[in-house]
Formats: C-alpha cells, sequence, structure tokens
C-alpha cells in the first residue's frame, strides 16, 4: 500500500539506484585503483585450502599447469598496476612483484617473455594464471588449462625492481598497453593441432583511453620444440628419507615414489605421486593429499 500510495514520489530514487545495481553506474572492475608501482612480496596465504609462501627466489625453474586470469578482477594489480587483460601480464603464488619470467606452453614448444605483478591463480595445482593477451600468443585456451615451464629471469627482475624509485614511482620504462601486430607462426613438428595464429613484435600506442601498464616487453614469441609429459603430484621438502616415508605410507595405495632432489646444496627427498594422464587424475591425487593433511603437495610435468 505505501509503494503504491508514494510510488511517484520514490520513482526518480529508486531508477538511479536499480540502474546502479544493474552496473550501468558502477564502476567496471571493483577494488582499490592503481596507483605507485611498488615491489611486494607478502606473507604465507592460504588459498582454497592450500598454502603458499612467497619468497625471493634468486633461482626459479617449475613445471606445472597455467590457467587464463578470469572476468571479474580488480582494477589494479596487487603491485599497483592497472589490470588489463590485454597486457603481457601474469600471476604466481609465491614470486616476488613484480618479476620477469619466461613461460613456455610445453604443449606446443611457444615461449614468452611476461612480467609477474599479481598474486593467483587460487586453485590448488596451478603454478601461474596468465592474462588473455598471453594465453592467446601462447596458443593456451582461453578456457583451459595448459602444461608450462616458468623460469624467473633473475637478473632481469632484480633490475626492473631496482628501477622503482623510492616511494613507488612508477618505472623509467612504463609504457601504455601495447597494440600487437599479427604474425603467423605455424605449429611445431609433433604439436597436437592448431593454436590459431600468433601475434608477433608489440608496438607501444598513445592512446589515452588504455590503462598505464608497466613493461619492457618485445612480445615476441619464440619457437621450440613440443614437450608435453605426464603430471605428477609432487610432495617437496623431507629431510630424510623416514620422514618423507611416513607420509608416504598415509597416502595409502596412490601410485608413487620418493625420490632424492638437490636443493639449495643439500639433498632432500620428495615423494611423487603419479604418473597421471589428465589434469582431472592429478587434480584428484592432489585433493586426496590435502584431504589426509599433506602440506604443500603440487602438481608437475614429468
Amino acid at each position: 500500500m505505501i509503494m503504491r500510495r508514494y510510488s511517484g514520489l520514490l520513482l526518480p530514487l529508486v531508477l538511479p539506484l536499480a540502474l546502479a545495481g544493474c552496473g550501468l553506474f558502477a564502476r567496471p572492475r571493483g577494488g582499490p585503483p592503481p596507483g605507485a608501482v611498488h615491489a611486494t612480496l607478502g606473507t604465507p596465504y592460504q588459498a582454497d585450502g592450500m598454502w603458499h609462501y612467497p619468497r625471493d627466489f634468486s633461482h626459479y625453474r617449475r613445471t606445472g599447469l597455467a590457467v587464463v586470469i578470469p572476468p571479474g578482477h580488480g582494477a589494479a594489480t596487487l603491485d599497483g598496476e592497472a589490470f588489463h587483460q590485454g597486457a603481457l601480464a601474469a600471476q604466481s603464488p609465491v614470486l616476488k612483484l613484480p618479476s620477469l619470467v619466461r613461460v613456455t606452453n610445453l604443449a606446443n614448444g611457444r615461449s614468452l617473455t611476461v612480467r609477474v605483478n599479481d598474486r593467483g591463480p587460487a586453485e590448488p595445482g596451478r603454478v601461474l594464471a596468465v592474462t588473455r593477451k598471453v594465453a592467446a600468443l601462447l596458443g593456451i585456451p582461453d578456457q583451459g588449462v595448459a602444461e608450462v615451464r616458468v623460469r624467473l629471469l633473475a637478473v632481469r627482475s632484480a633490475a626492473l625492481r631496482a628501477d622503482l624509485a623510492p616511494g613507488g614511482a612508477a618505472p623509467s620504462h612504463a609504457v601504455p598497453v601495447a597494440a600487437v601486430q599479427a604474425s603467423s607462426l605455424a605449429p611445431p613438428p609433433g604439436a597436437a593441432g592448431q593454436a590459431g595464429p600468433v601475434q608477433g613484435v608489440v608496438a607501444a600506442t598513445n592512446a589515452r583511453n588504455l590503462p598505464q601498464v608497466a613493461t619492457s616487453l618485445s612480445g615476441i614469441v619464440r619457437q621450440g620444440q613440443p614437450d608435453p609429459g605426464p603430471l605428477y603430484v609432487e610432495i617437496p621438502g623431507f629431510g630424510s628419507v623416514a620422514g618423507a616415508a611416513g607420509i608416504r605410507a598415509r597416502l595409502g595405495a596412490m601410485p608413487g615414489l620418493i625420490v632424492p632432489q638437490r636443493v639449495g646444496g643439500r639433498t632432500l627427498f620428495a615423494i611423487k605421486l603419479g604418473p597421471y594422464g589428465s589434469v582431472a587424475a592429478a587434480d584428484a591425487a592432489l585433493r586426496t593429499a590435502l584431504a589426509q593433511g599433506v602440506a604443500d603437495p603440487e602438481i608437475t610435468v614429468r
């Protein structure tokens, strides 16, 4: 009754609120706005049942699974840059921000240097999340998962962070989001299927309406040999065989071995479960390990 009686008075107020609820007056992306670019590491954090421990690595080389950053990201990345799906950028759960890494799609051999400037992905068993631009360049399906190798470019990363002036000012080589000239790159011998057109050299644009993204990357895709492999769930870091064996026994009949690894000049022992022929099977094994209270399992390739 009240709504009917005063509908003429309420309409001017209700309509803007309803339109705002539909997103017509809302910001395209939430979260804090971009600010001064700054180096950041952060503290250990938990995402979807798994703990991550950011570190300032002097050496980092991992194989694993990469995904595409989903829609709905905030306006800024964790290190203060403007987020844009057209940037040559990526998320890592552990690397210091910003860092430069070489990412290789093991399914087709294509590799590209990208800037890691954000935390993610949240899903366990994923080593990297990339923008849609990076996915297109590397032939990663927009809704899919790719086997990748991630190698930290430690010297270039340190120089990149050193170029950030005190107080977090943007580096001197900051440029707008790049426009990319398309070129054809045929799939390498032995690659399965077609990944579509691959884009080549990046040329900066002066379009004022594009977000500013700090980058010094060429956008050149290198073509190597495909190197896919079976997936494993790896539980690293045991100081003794006995310590690894205790956790291995907890996992029951899951297939796997205890293998030695040289880490930082010492020998540690890892549990390697698998091999698994599909992402779904590897994910199921990782979830089983987490349910058993196992710390830090990760999915690796080969």
